[in-house]
């Protein structure tokens, strides 16, 4: 594979522990009064810059240096737009649907963009990957699509789904939520089919890896939206349908937050949650549409963990007596 074009990666994969928690409660990070109304998504950098786009503002609305208001906007002259993603050198991609759906490439600290893909139908789905390709799915025509950054061509090739609406290991019905590992496997939020399905590199055939029809028992999924990774490559779903954040790790899959199932506006509920996104801390953020806001729940180190710590400090409060 040639890597000449292969670029950073820009997310945060955080690496858990089997009994990791969050705390319950979210902190609202932003509300309706800053980011408008019903926004779908969120991206954060490897700085813990946090990205939102508006879906009833014309604009994109920056974070940076945990700051807890905006520190820049880039003013769009646009709204409705679905879909966020960032790569490693600060360019931003945004998926819009007005009459048809436009992939548009932006520039930090200019309001200037351009257009590097067409297609019919609404993104909710957007990701760059290391060959610096982009992927996007296209919810109403049942497909994921790419085409390469790299080059002048605006050629777009189908990677998973038909065009056609199904539910066979070849097809998909209302994809929204992808996401691209470091093995070009591609994971795609079914969302109509209630799965998650993981398209390996280079095949059109899918794998129900969580959900509806899942060969490995796992937890059932309702109008599933979003998906990501962490390091060891454990899934994160928006279960949307659900109102809750499902996670997995060796034990298997279960809800780390939200988990009442039941729509809400309290702290630990949500209506119709997005998207989500981890920053370098292993802090959630999750795009609570429905409630206008978006959540953010603190990791806590597990109980696991905190005894680990315990017993070092008792460890070396004794060896710091000894060379007294």
């Amino acid at each position: 594979m040639n890597n000449f074009f292969r670029i950073d990666i820009s997310y945060n994969l955080p690496k858990f522990d089997p009994f990791t928690v969050w705390n319950p409660n979210g902190i609202t990070f932003a509300d309706n009064n800053t980011i408008g109304t019903f926004s779908l998504s969120i991206f954060i950098d490897k700085n813990n810059t946090v990205y939102v786009p508006g879906q009833s503002i014309d604009r994109i609305q920056i974070w940076a240096n945990s700051s807890s208001n905006p520190t820049n906007i880039i003013y769009t002259n646009s709204m409705h737009f679905d879909s966020i993603f960032v790569t490693s050198n600060g360019d931003i991609y945004t998926g819009e649907a007005i009459q048809q759906l436009r992939i548009r490439q932006w520039t930090l600290n200019t309001n200037i963009s351009s257009i590097v893909a067409y297609a019919d139908g609404r993104c909710y789905g957007l990701f760059v990957d290391l060959n610096n390709t982009i992927y996007f799915s296209i919810r109403n025509e049942h497909k994921v699509m790419s085409r390469p950054l790299t080059t002048l061509s605006n050629a777009l090739t189908i990677v998973a789904g038909t065009g056609c609406i199904g539910n066979t290991l070849t097809t998909l019905n209302r994809p929204h939520g992808i996401f691209v590992d470091d093995n070009f496997d591609l994971y795609v939020t079914d969302t109509s089919n209630n799965r998650i399905q993981l398209f390996r590199s280079g095949s059109r055939n899918g794998i129900t890896v969580a959900g509806s029809g899942s060969i490995n028992v796992t937890i059932s999924l309702n109008i599933p939206m979003g998906v990501i990774l962490d390091a060891d490559k454990y899934l994160f779903i928006v279960d949307t349908g659900n109102h809750r954040i499902i996670g997995s790790g060796s034990n298997g899959f279960r809800c780390i937050v939200g988990c009442s199932n039941s729509a809400g506006s309290a702290s630990n509920q949500f209506s119709n949650p997005r998207t989500i996104a981890f920053d370098s801390f292993g802090n959630l953020f999750v795009v609570d549409a429905d409630n206008s806001r978006i959540q953010k729940f603190l990791f806590m180190p597990s109980s696991c963990c905190k005894q680990f710590i315990n017993k070092l400090r008792k460890y070396l409060k004794k060896k710091t007596i000894l060379f007294r």
